[in-house]
């Protein structure tokens, strides 16, 4: 079955579809949680209160292209975990750009060699603003004017987090290289 057939069954209020719909999805947007979060129980808990809003919001949803559904998942369930940070306050914890060190502008080392396991742990250890930052502007591809306004934070902020969560990356990703060798 396609998206669209899948998201019409799912606006009629078919069980079934709201079943294969959560099948089809749960693990991707469980990921999606967790990389906001860190913490795989917190994960879990965002997975059930975005799927609560997806199966309650489903009158609402007009997509009507191939992809569309996904993307309205992405966007529902990027919201929920932005709301679970914003509640508790966790985007102003973290390191100030002040506190950071200085990191080398050396090129970036090649991620592609090591594990996805290990490149997502490492983001998932960046500090709870930068990790926001980060996976706001890479994995949904948000530009830094929407992060900003959805974040309650500088437009400059944005790109200077997203900056020194990539300089964070990059040693990490070189340490783990040299860790092989």
């Amino acid at each position: 079955m396609s998206e669209t057939e899948l998201a019409q069954k799912c606006k009629l209020g078919d069980k079934q579809a709201y079943k294969e719909l959560y099948e089809l999805f749960a693990e991707k947007m469980l990921c999606l949680c967790f990389r906001y979060t860190g913490d795989i129980d917190v994960a879990h808990d965002l997975l059930h209160d975005g799927f609560l809003k997806v199966f309650s919001s489903f009158p609402s949803f007009k997509g009507q292209y191939e992809g569309s559904l996904h993307a309205w998942l992405n966007r529902i369930f990027t919201t929920t975990a932005l709301e679970y940070l914003r509640k508790r306050d966790l985007l102003r914890d973290g390191i100030s750009l002040d506190e950071v060190y200085d990191l080398a502008d050396e090129p970036e080392p090649d991620a592609s060699l090591l594990s996805m396991d290990i490149l997502m742990r490492f983001v998932a250890e960046l500090p709870v603003g930068y990790r926001t930052v980060f996976n706001l502007y890479v994995f949904e591809d948000w530009p830094h004017k929407e992060i900003a306004r959805q974040l309650h934070i500088n437009e400059k902020s944005s790109a200077s987090q997203l900056t020194r969560a990539r300089k964070i990356l990059a040693e990490r990703i070189r340490e783990e290289l040299k860790k092989q060798r």
